[in-house]
């Protein structure tokens, strides 16, 4: 039993198809001919989404795949959701959340600046939603500026990021939330993905850590899917809540820390931690089960 300790912020990032990828912030980086946009990610930047009246909160697949990269991970294609099999998914639901997946593929691919397999995933995602009947959702115009600055990671980031947030808002609008919550949760369940192959190929606390703090975001999925009757939908809900039996037995403990105020820069730092309490056992049950339903995902729901 191993015990990890965190500067955690209090509101954790939400995951809606807008930033089931990316999020962004403006910089200054030029690249001549091509938008001047800047990403940089915290790994602790979040935020919250409201779906169906209640807040929820999943954290970004980005802030995962910036984690591993800082951790000294390299790119690894062999991990991702082969962007080839688009025509190979006959239902809605296997369209949708095959769709939050390859989101988060390109958002790892765009990250480690991987330029022909960013346009790969890019079209990936365009033909899904396609045949969803949700290409509406994506605006022509940030679509064209993706494909004109693929070569430009930090520009890319920016955009696609915009591109999300607005298909996620068209979604909603037009009373597509079931398909947004696929997609968010493809999203979650690719980012785990990544996290628990990476941990296993270079466990270091930070990854161990971002494993184990998922309970709560696994608690919202399972509640936001939980009211659909759609029979793959209950399958899932139900492998769903497989997995939050073994996120049981992971103890959280807050730990208060009186603040800091440095009265000068008119700055308060926040001392409190929480302790995550995870085991090796734990960790290799959340992976064995992570890996079954990924593999039922991209393999058995197709035609």
């Amino acid at each position: 039993m191993k015990i990890y300790k965190k500067m955690l912020n209090l509101n954790v990032l939400a995951l809606t198809i807008a930033v089931a990828l990316l999020s962004s912030c403006k910089g200054d980086k030029k690249d001549e001919g091509k938008d001047e946009l800047v990403e940089t990610v915290d790994t602790v930047k979040t935020s919250v989404v409201n779906v169906g009246g209640e807040l929820f909160s999943v954290p970004s697949p980005i802030q995962t795949a910036l984690l591993i990269q800082k951790s000294g991970i390299v790119y690894d294609k062999a991990i991702l959701h082969a962007s080839n099999k688009v025509n190979t998914f006959s239902t809605d639901y296997a369209k949708s959340i095959n769709l939050g997946i390859y989101g988060a593929d390109l958002g790892y691919v765009s990250l480690y600046n991987q330029t022909q397999d960013a346009l790969g995933y890019l079209a990936s995602v365009k033909q899904l939603a396609d045949k969803l009947g949700i290409s509406a959702a994506f605006d022509a115009s940030t679509m064209e500026r993706i494909k004109n600055n693929v070569t430009n990671k930090d520009s890319m980031m920016v955009l696609v990021g915009i591109a999300y947030r607005g298909s996620d808002a068209y979604l909603k609008n037009n009373q597509r939330s079931n398909v947004s919550s696929l997609i968010l949760c493809g999203g979650w369940i690719e980012s785990m993905h990544f996290s628990v192959t990476a941990y296993k190929t270079k466990p270091t606390e930070g990854v161990r850590f971002r494993i184990a703090e998922q309970k709560q975001a696994l608690g919202s999925l399972i509640k936001i899917l939980g009211s659909s009757t759609e029979p793959e939908v209950v399958a899932l809900t139900a492998q769903l809540s497989d997995l939050s039996k073994i996120y049981d037995g992971i103890q959280f403990k807050y730990n208060f820390v009186e603040p800091v105020t440095d009265t000068a820069k008119k700055i308060t730092y926040i001392n409190s931690t929480t302790e995550v309490i995870v085991s090796d056992e734990q960790i290799a049950l959340i992976t064995e089960k992570i890996k079954e339903i990924r593999n039922k995902i991209i393999n058995a729901t197709q035609s």
